[in-house]
């Protein structure tokens, strides 16, 4: 693999023009296309194999005009204090702000609460539940400006009038935040390559991938019904990405030419060694973010999907833009004393001196075997830190790590609704108003379906199941069954005495359900609960019964690519178990800001409530992932090194110096680019900013730069223990160059035969895979 990626960059960099036109071109043609293409048909939230699902199935079908997937509004009316809302003045001023609505356009219903006796026992409080006949990406601005209009008519009548219901959804704003975050970005790349033009490159890139994946993904929005938070996720992770792995070629090139490569030449390098390491991490994002599609919810599948999309254009952007940009700047990415000793210094002598490492802060020789430099940087000296302690090193990072991990054991799984929203707003208003109005239930109706289509008496089994279901405890009010027209399909509400996201509520959803086989045997007729409550106690446990397999199959996978790479099974199952510790850790500190709100005001957290029920299984993908991105780029490094000759402990130390200060700078810039969406009004997006810029702090500084080279350590030689009845199946990825290094030897030796002996040659070409055993290998 890195002899063809040695050729691609190449390639790339002698026709710069021609790869840099294709991406322009590229570029420009989503844009247009994104720019002319009409907006998503809606975002649908479906969970196919789920009863609340079937039920949902059932009314679109029996109630055709009913609207069940339209957005809903609900307007609560409050008399003023010491008066009813039962008053004339108040009543008349109750009908003038829904005829009011009913008038609104993509209304398809707006009840007159008197009629409907949706009157609060004290008579204090009223509502009228809006319905309409788009879902709440398809309303229109003119249809929320006039709920809003209507509203603040109410107000101007006397009366307190807020509005609740998906019908005020919007497309969430991330606000400056990852604004702010490419700014960091910039200033880090700006400290880690002293040189602006260096620093430049992996953001201008970066964002040329990004503006392609986001932009095929608004163009094929409405094709593929993809929800605006497909494009925020896409955005996020493909930016992150995008960044590190521009950065970790345009590391190398700088490092090949501090050696006195040409810079094709270096070109071809960076691409073939980092490159190989780029491709093997985008594989396991890749494989984390389309292993999403195992939970079977189709707004997970279609996000998981796109910014696995948006990941391919990044790593193909890594390994033919960025070597293209580089012809453009020559050695001008390198810090301006590091030109100048270039240019003064003989290839031949600047090949391991340094220079670039003492110019810019890197000593990155770029080669496994060449000498330590002369001043040791700070890689260096924390890798021999923690291999002179590495088990109170381990045992600090471990239970550090398990510690955090504590209010993970605390974890309350939910959809955010109305409740979740700050006090401030007029949603969370409405929601507080109907719960002292009307009970703690009544923001979580459960709709009751009854299927009597197999019935021989659908009225009589109608009333049997409000009857039976009327007998359970934990119910509020239950209101009359209603028919379709067919007369085959009754439905009812049921209002639980206890709060939507209450344990209580979910016993009496199960309750309801346990008496649906009984029911059915006696009257023929299906019984099916569903409603907002009920979709997310159904999304909950989807998730939770798919998130053992999906760990298996990433996990799996990555495990098994990870052998390939490594050549090794201790180095793979050591970076399996350390992403593990990670993850959980990450999920004990979104509890405690999200559900227990340590720490809100400083992130914004103005409520505080269950956390989202798809967190856990979309941070195992993600963070799986991006955490096996740093393992690729750090080890890759250390086995490149321990092939070539050097002691396990050696190479440790080598992987530090040549490695660390680029992984932390990559490190350092995705927590930038994640961070920068906490400022989101989204509180979906907030808590995934969050906890995937927690989760990579947790997992680049503690798991890779701590526990890594601390277990390292420890195994010894070990680590790089492989059967060779395995060694022998597994293909050779060459990921650390060796083949591409002994190729360009023999073709450097065919143009001087006078230069060498032939022995290194002999040796490359003769070791193979023995290299990796014995540890015979040449230095480069």
């Amino acid at each position: 693999m890195a002899t063809f990626l040695y050729r691609i960059g190449r390639l790339a960099f002698r026709r710069r023009w021609f790869a840099t036109l294709i991406w322009t071109a590229l570029l420009a043609g989503v844009g247009i296309a994104a720019a002319t293409a009409p907006g998503p048909a809606g975002n649908s939230f479906s969970i196919p194999g789920t009863e609340a699902q079937r039920a949902f199935d059932v009314l679109e079908e029996r109630f055709p005009n009913s609207a069940a997937d339209g957005a809903t509004a609900r307007v609560v009316f409050r008399a003023p204090d010491g008066e009813k809302i039962t008053d004339p003045e108040n009543k008349a001023a109750v009908r003038d702000v829904v005829g009011e609505l009913a008038d609104g356009g993509q209304v398809a219903g707006a009840p007159d609460p008197f009629r409907t006796k949706a009157v609060s026992k004290d008579g204090t409080t009223a509502y009228s539940q809006v319905s309409y006949e788009a879902n709440s990406f398809e309303l229109t601005e003119k249809s929320r400006e006039e709920l809003q209009a209507a509203a603040e008519n109410g107000r101007e009548l006397g009366l307190t009038v807020e509005t609740g219901g998906d019908a005020l959804q919007a497309i969430p704003e991330t606000g400056t935040g990852e604004i702010i975050g490419v700014v960091v970005s910039a200033i880090v790349l700006a400290i880690t390559f002293g040189s602006l033009i260096a620093a430049g490159m992996p953001l201008i890139t970066a964002l040329i991938g990004v503006g392609v994946g986001v932009g095929s993904i608004t163009a094929l929005g409405s094709v593929l019904d993809l929800s605006s938070t497909t494009s925020i996720l896409a955005t996020m992770i493909g930016l992150a990405v995008g960044i590190d792995y521009a950065l970790f070629i345009v590391s190398r090139y700088r490092a090949e030419l501090a050696d006195g490569r040409e810079p094709a030449d270096a070109a071809g390098r960076a691409v073939g060694t980092a490159g190989s390491a780029v491709v093997f991490a985008g594989l396991t994002v890749v494989i984390a973010l389309a292993g999403l599609s195992v939970v079977n919810i189709p707004m997970l599948t279609k996000m998981g999907l796109a910014a696995a999309g948006t990941v391919v254009i990044a790593v193909l952007v890594a390994l033919t833009l960025i070597p293209a940009v580089l012809g453009f700047a020559g050695d001008r990415v390198l810090g301006r004393r590091a030109r100048k000793a270039r240019k003064a210094a003989p290839a031949a002598e600047s090949a391991g001196s340094g220079v670039d490492g003492a110019g810019d802060g890197e000593a990155d020789s770029g080669t496994s075997g060449a000498a330590a430099p002369a001043r040791e940087n700070m890689g260096t000296r924390w890798a021999r830190f923690v291999l002179r302690r590495p088990a109170a090193v381990l045992i600090v990072g471990v239970v550090g790590l398990g510690a955090l991990a504590v209010p993970a054991t605390d974890l309350s799984l939910g959809l955010p609704d109305d409740g979740s929203q700050p006090t401030s707003t007029t949603q969370r208003k409405a929601y507080d108003m109907l719960s002292e109005g009307f009970g703690p239930g009544f923001n979580g109706p459960l709709v009751v379906v009854v299927d009597a289509d197999g019935s021989d008496d659908p009225k009589a089994a109608a009333e049997r199941v409000t009857d039976r279901v009327s007998g359970l405890d934990g119910i509020a009010t239950v209101t009359p069954a209603q028919f379709n027209k067919a007369g085959d399909t009754a439905m009812f509400s049921v209002i639980p005495a206890s709060e939507p996201t209450g344990a209580e509520t979910e016993e009496l959803v199960a309750d309801i359900r346990a008496e649906s086989g009984e029911l059915e045997a006696d009257t023929g007729a299906r019984t099916l609960v569903t409603g907002t409550t009920a979709m997310n106690i159904d999304v909950s446990q989807k998730l939770n019964d798919a998130l053992l397999p999906y760990l298996a199959l990433v996990v799996g996978l990555a495990f098994l690519l990870l052998t390939v790479v490594f050549r090794s099974l201790l180095v793979p199952l050591k970076a399996a178990l350390g992403f593990l510790l990670s993850v959980v850790a990450a999920l004990g500190a979104v509890v405690a800001v999200f559900q227990w709100g340590w720490l809100g005001g400083l992130f914004g957290v103005e409520e505080t409530g269950p956390i989202m029920s798809m967190m856990p299984i979309f941070m195992v993908g993600v963070v799986f992932g991006l955490a096996m991105d740093y393992e690729v780029f750090l080890v890759t490094r250390m086995r490149e090194a321990h092939v070539h000759g050097e002691t396990p402990h050696q190479a440790v130390v080598t992987g530090f110096r040549h490695g660390a200060r680029v992984v932390t700078a990559a490190a350092v810039i995705m927590i930038s680019v994640f961070a920068g969406f906490i400022g989101s009004s989204d509180s979906m997006i907030k808590m995934i900013g969050f906890g995937l810029a927690i989760a990579v702090l947790f997992d680049a500084f503690i798991v890779r730069m701590a526990i890594v080279p601390a277990v390292l350590g420890l195994l010894g030689k070990a680590a790089w223990w492989l059967p060779r009845s395995l060694d022998r199946v597994l293909p050779n990825v060459d990921v650390d160059g060796d083949g591409l290094q002994r190729e360009l030897d023999l073709h450097e030796e065919a143009a001087a035969p006078g230069a060498g002996t032939g022995t290194d040659a002999g040796a490359g070409a003769g070791a193979g895979r023995a290299e990796q055993t014995s540890g015979a290998g040449r230095a480069r």
